[in-house]
C-alpha cells in the first residue's frame, strides 16, 4: 500500500509558476514510478507527465513539454512538478499516481494507487 498527498495547488495567473509536490508513504517509494494526471471539469482524465522509480526516464504529454518538470527526491519520498509559463487551459485537479512497474507509463491504468488532488486554477 502507498499513500499520496499532493500539495502546492492554488491560484496563479497566466504565465505564472507552481510547483506541486506529492509525498508518499507506505511501500517503499522509490520502487514505483510516478505519475502526474489532471481532470478538468467536464473532460477525461488526462496525462501530464511521469518519472520512472530511478528518476532517469521521464515523459511529458505535448501540451505541456518545455513548460513543465518533473523530478523525484527519493530521500524525502517526494515528487515534484514544476510548472512554468502556465496557461488557463491548464486549470483542472492535478494528481499523483504510483506504478509499481516502476517505467512511468502515460496510461492512467497502470497506475494502482492515487492521491486526492490538488485544484489548479489559472486566471487570464
Amino acid at each position: 500500500q502507498v499513500q499520496l498527498v499532493e500539495s502546492g495547488g492554488g491560484l496563479v495567473q497566466a504565465g505564472g509558476s507552481l510547483r506541486l509536490s506529492c509525498a508518499a508513504s507506505g511501500r517503499t517509494f522509490s520502487n514505483y514510478a510516478i505519475g502526474w494526471f489532471r481532470q478538468a471539469p467536464g473532460k477525461e482524465s488526462e496525462f501530464v507527465a511521469a518519472i520512472s522509480w530511478s528518476g532517469r526516464r521521464t515523459q511529458y504529454a505535448d501540451s505541456v513539454k518545455g513548460r513543465f518538470t518533473i523530478s523525484r527526491d527519493n530521500a524525502k519520498n517526494t515528487v515534484y512538478l514544476q510548472m512554468n509559463s502556465l496557461k488557463p487551459e491548464d486549470t483542472a485537479i492535478y494528481y499523483c499516481a504510483a506504478d509499481s512497474a516502476g517505467y512511468g507509463s502515460g496510461d492512467q491504468y497502470e497506475y494502482e494507487y492515487w492521491g486526492q488532488g490538488t485544484q489548479v486554477t489559472v486566471s487570464s
